[in-house]
């Protein structure tokens, strides 16, 4: 059992919590992941390492309520328990030699960026971050990137903060000002299908953080399969052990929003069916 140390809602939709998880705490790294479970029952889901305190023990997520395993996760409280938590997994973003990078995060895809540019900016490198939500309702971890970041933009689609616009606006004006050595972007598949196609003509490299439907995290179910386009060859790669970080410009994202959209309809239910049940157990 893991105790939730720490939870704070960072909007109305995204929740952040510190798990007491020591051995994992002790070995992860940015840009690798965990699977959890939420009670003996739940399904098994993958959730990104948003931050880890060695020190502590303890191991930052910030997820999304969507479906019914994220709904019984938000309404667990400080000091409760979940019943698994395991990882590291996935192998860590690559960081050594970088010395100028772009980070472009969107939405709760900002989550998984700033460890990344945190760990970029403790290795001395200069970090300039994006990051776009559809409203100012939706503004998350700011603050955070603010510290962590040489430059910052914020954009809002409605311009009720920041900048009006998607990310790949500001993306364009500095990619004609200055050549990057990486790229990194992580969020919604439109948006990174789109900011690599931006980053593409300038040949800098551009790094994409995948989170495909998962199952077991280990490279056995198959479910996490992605197709690379790779020397005029598809390739099968899987995010949980060749990933979750992968070269955008081959990444087929047009398969991957296909597959990603497929249980769509099921998380939706399965989200009211939770709701429905929690209100019934509070009566």
């Amino acid at each position: 059992m893991y105790r939730i140390v720490y939870k704070k809602d960072l909007n109305p939709t995204v929740v952040m919590m510190d798990i007491e998880a020591p051995l994992v705490a002790k070995k992860a790294l940015a840009g690798q992941f965990i699977i959890l479970r939420v009670d003996e029952e739940g399904e098994r889901i993958p959730l990104t390492v948003a931050g880890y305190d060695r020190e502590k023990g303890t191991v930052k997520i910030i997820f999304q309520v969507v479906g019914a395993t994220t709904q019984k996760l938000s309404m667990k409280a400080e000091g409760e328990y979940i019943e698994d938590f395991a990882g590291p997994l996935g192998l860590p973003t690559h960081l050594d030699g970088l010395n100028d990078v772009l980070i472009v995060g969107g939405g709760v895809g900002c989550a998984i960026a700033l460890p990344v540019a945190e760990a970029l900016k403790a290795n001395g490198a200069k970090v300039t971050s994006i990051i776009g939500f559809r409203n100012s309702d939706l503004l998350i971890l700011e603050d955070e990137f603010k510290a962590c970041s040489d430059e910052i933009i914020v954009m809002t689609d409605d311009g009720s903060y920041g900048r009006e616009g998607n990310v790949t606006l500001p993306l364009k004006e500095l990619l004609s000002e200055r050549k990057f050595d990486k790229v990194i972007t992580i969020g919604p598949l439109v948006m990174m299908k789109f900011v690599v196609e931006a980053v593409r003509p300038t040949g800098i490299p551009c790094d994409v953080s995948m989170n495909p439907i998962m199952i077991d995290g280990t490279g056995m179910c198959g479910g996490c399969r992605l197709t690379l386009n790779q020397d005029g060859k598809r390739v099968t790669k899987f995010a949980c052990v060749d990933g979750p970080d992968f070269n955008g410009y081959e990444v087929d994202f047009d398969e991957a929003i296909s597959r990603g959209s497929m249980y769509r309809d099921f998380e939706r239910h399965a989200h009211d069916a939770a709701c429905n049940l929690f209100k019934k157990e509070v009566k």
